[in-house]
């Protein structure tokens, strides 16, 4: 078998994720493609590259080498692809590719964007991996993204990117169903939850790692299920568990949502672009400025021209979320934050 881009590709990833599980949700192939695929490109080089333990995969001393060989050809081939597209975007037309992790404030901020740029063409990514789509915005296959970043466990951002701080700490609150006894109090304490199933999705980026360490912090070790966020939410209903939750999460008819005593549980919001993605969009260039509302420190790592402009509809469809969700706008208010009011023009 000869080896290709794809492999080492593959390799990488594994490498970066600590698991096979994650490296095929950020490849987007199946785990058991992947287990094939490694053991083919091992049996290929005749040892193994990777350990496997219970607490994921580990590159061996081989696997060590095989990958500091690789990895500067697999940015050399991004670079090649990065560089290629941008020259097709710019006989394309006006493009903005957005990719981002789930949010409210999306909706919000298409919305702003399609006025501010009515002849461009805006797409949308979704990814439960934040690092997955830093690497497409590095890789020439996104132009922004907009993320965020577990307390805790920071993200492996490509070299040569920009960065804007949307909410420098934004506080996770918890969705229990309505007839749960912690659900009459106006904030709940991490204590009142020690009996509760928590559900967790491991496949978004230090998720679990981040809700571990403040578990073990408050000496905690309740059940905890893995799954997505959607079954989540029709578990928690009816009872079977609860998780964590945005602040800005609307709640329903059988669920409610509450902040945590001291917010254990915290998240950083980041808009990450390349430099000069703003051009292809057919944003013409604005200065590096630009209000720091909502608690940022917007510009303070750099800012190609126009992102200004697209960084402030984000905050304004932001604000605009936090303010409707009942619940955050009244964290907002105990808490004096600056999100409440918008920046001047």
């Amino acid at each position: 078998m000869e080896l290709e881009v794809r492999h080492l590709r593959a390799l990488c990833a594994i490498a970066d994720a600590g698991s096979l599980h994650k490296a095929a949700r950020q490849l987007g192939m199946s785990q058991p493609s992947l287990t094939t695929q490694l053991r083919r490109i091992e049996n290929s080089l005749g040892a193994e590259l990777f350990s496997r333990e219970r607490t994921g995969c580990r590159p061996t001393l081989l696997g060590h080498s095989v990958l500091s060989r690789a990895r500067p050809l697999v940015a050399g081939m991004a670079v090649l692809v990065s560089e290629a597209r941008a020259a097709a975007d710019r006989s394309a037309g006006p493009r903005l590719r957005i990719g981002s992790t789930a949010s409210r404030a999306l909706a919000g901020w298409l919305r702003r964007l399609r006025e501010r740029l009515p002849g461009t063409d805006i797409s949308l990514q979704m990814d439960v991996s934040a690092n997955a789509l830093l690497r497409q915005v590095a890789g020439g296959g996104l132009d922004v993204a907009f993320v965020h970043e577990v307390e805790g466990c920071p993200l492996r951002v490509p070299p040569g990117l920009d960065r804007r701080v949307l909410v420098e700490r934004e506080p996770q609150f918890i969705s229990l169903a309505r007839d749960h006894p912690a659900a009459g109090s106006q904030i709940v304490e991490l204590a009142d939850l020690a009996a509760d199933r928590w559900m967790i999705d491991p496949t978004v980026d230090g998720e679990w790692d981040g809700l571990r360490r403040v578990l073990g912090a408050a000496g905690l070790n309740p059940p905890v299920l893995h799954g997505d966020y959607l079954t989540a939410s029709s578990l928690i209903a009816v009872g079977e568990a609860i998780a964590p939750c945005q602040p800005t999460s609307v709640p329903r008819e059988d669920m409610v949502v509450r902040p945590l005593r001291d917010d254990p549980l915290g998240v950083r919001l980041l808009l990450f672009s390349r430099p000069g993605a703003y051009e292809g969009a057919g944003i013409a260039g604005v200065g590096t400025g630009a209000g720091a509302g909502a608690g940022t420190d917007a510009g303070a790592d750099g800012d190609g021209p126009g992102g200004a402009e697209v960084y402030a509809d984000l905050e304004a469809a932001y604000r605009e979320a936090a303010l409707q969700a009942v619940v955050y706008r009244q964290w907002l208010m105990r808490n004096k934050s600056p999100l409440l009011h918008a920046p001047a023009a």
